[in-house]
């Protein structure tokens, strides 16, 4: 199979070929997967991108809970559109549950302790969101101290316990201070009514997440889907043999039959079709396996910023925001906040379509966004090496 086609058709299934602009957050979310965030921009870049939104309008979709972001695959927060909201707090109750689970095994909590404290925190939240330090002053003895070993685990009161436990029930919901996805201080609120009601099934849910994944990155393998879902191996080839998936012929890949003919007929277009993502957008991380996005002839570049000897092709992810033409990374880009401009690396003879694209991008982020952070920690000073690097080397 030609990878130059299966870099393009992943392009054309997430959208980055201009087929959903246009589109409202929640269908793009529903067509491309669920969006990381990480306290970063990926979410406003990924949109952006897709469907030309705004950051007013997709902070104007978060306040009235058209998309929302919730704990879900894996315990991971992403941000999912209002349909996914009891699938994705289903798929993701176990990791609340195990941290319960290690929290009685090593700190000598108790269930009974933190269901009794799930009902002091569901009954001092209303309208308005507290923040976790609002939260524990209320509660007052309700919330316990860990002590050292607490802190040596990473869990140093029993209200991160609660609180998660809450929210994977969808009994409350964490609210950005500021309204915005791209940091990472909250409060809490209750949510009334919870999505939480009909999909109580685990089996039923993680087979609706099968089929919700392989929509987005189809083909893909079953180590993609377990990457994504977390599931063992023996549970994710049984739910992919109840979807009755097809083979891609000479591959592991597997994709729905509804998508099979599609595929075949699909062809690379002949124009590039660029598009500014970060680093953790679903065109890589739906599948986590980076290589696949990269020409041969780009495997052996070196990161930017990086140790001596590393390459691209070593990295389990982008070290950088992508530039992305047809599904292949074809370059690499920071935002300056000192200049208020992108600092990029094309792998590549730059045409108009590019600068334009990189143009467009560049106002966005300087106007809206004020920044292009990969995550939450990521600031200018940490990505000073890599801005450098960008601007000094060789095209």
């Amino acid at each position: 199979m030609a990878t130059d086609k299966l870099r393009a058709w992943w392009a054309h299934r997430q959208g980055l070929d201009g087929t959903l602009r246009g589109s409202s957050a929640a269908a793009v979310l529903e067509r491309t997967g669920w969006m990381r965030s990480v306290g970063g921009s990926a979410p406003y870049l990924g949109l952006f991108a897709r469907a030309r939104l705004d950051r007013e309008t997709v902070d104007a979709d978060v306040a009235r809970l058209a998309i929302h972001e919730l704990p879900s695959a894996r315990g991971c927060t992403y941000v999912l559109p209002s349909a996914d909201f009891e699938l994705g707090l289903t798929v993701g109750a176990a990791a609340p549950a195990g941290e319960l689970a290690a929290a009685e095994k090593y700190l000598g909590v108790t269930q009974a302790e933190i269901e009794q404290l799930c009902v002091t925190v569901a009954d001092l939240l209303d309208s308005e969101p507290l923040s976790p330090a609002a939260i524990k002053e209320a509660a007052g003895s309700a919330v316990r101290n860990l002590g050292e070993a607490g802190r040596k685990r990473g869990t140093t009161t029993t209200l991160p316990l609660a609180l998660g436990l809450l929210q994977a029930r969808g009994d409350i919901r964490r609210v950005p201070v500021n309204g915005r996805l791209d940091q990472q201080r909250y409060g809490y609120v209750r949510w009334t009514p919870s999505p939480r009601g009909g999909l109580s099934d685990m089996d039923t849910a993680r087979t609706e997440l099968a089929r919700r994944y392989f929509s987005w990155a189809a083909p893909a393998s079953l180590k993609h889907f377990r990457w994504f879902s977390g599931f063992t191996a023996a549970s994710a080839k049984k739910i992919a043999e109840q979807l009755e998936l097809v083979s891609l012929d000479g591959t592991d890949l597997l994709m729905p039959k509804e998508i099979a003919d599609e595929f075949a007929a699909f062809t690379v277009p002949s124009e590039p079709s660029y598009a500014l993502l970060a680093g953790i957008d679903g065109i890589h991380l739906l599948h986590r396996e980076l290589p696949r996005l990269l020409a041969d002839a780009d495997v052996e570049r070196p990161v930017p910023g990086g140790r001596a000897g590393e390459t691209l092709g070593g990295q389990a992810d982008p070290p950088s925001h992508v530039i992305v033409d047809r599904g292949r990374i074809a370059g690499l880009w920071e935002f300056d906040t000192e200049t208020g401009k992108i600092v990029h690396k094309f792998f590549g003879d730059e045409d108009a379509a590019l600068r334009e694209t990189i143009a467009r991008t560049e106002e966005f982020v300087r106007d809206q966004l004020g920044d292009a952070r990969s995550f939450s920690l990521d600031s200018p000073k940490s990505r000073a090496s890599r801005v450098a690097d960008l601007r000094l080397s060789p095209r």
